[in-house]
């Protein structure tokens, strides 16, 4: 899972990256009743958190990395 998960990661980065500024505070999913940003979720990736394993799960599933 570890490779995949990094994976994930580097496609968000990617993804991220390529976002213009104004748009990474549009909320592009909401976990556990809270709205998650592109801003939001390039913290919890860029720090590894265990939400950031169920963030890039979700975008993975919603097709959006």
């Amino acid at each position: 899972m570890e490779g995949k998960e990094q994976g994930l990661r580097e496609r968000f980065l990617k993804i991220y990256a390529d976002i213009p500024l104004n748009l990474r505070k549009e909320i592009i999913l909401v976990l556990e009743n809270e709205p998650i940003s592109w801003n939001v979720a390039f913290v919890e990736v860029t720090n590894k958190t265990h939400k950031s394993t169920i963030i890039l799960k979700k975008l993975n599933e919603l097709r959006i990395i």
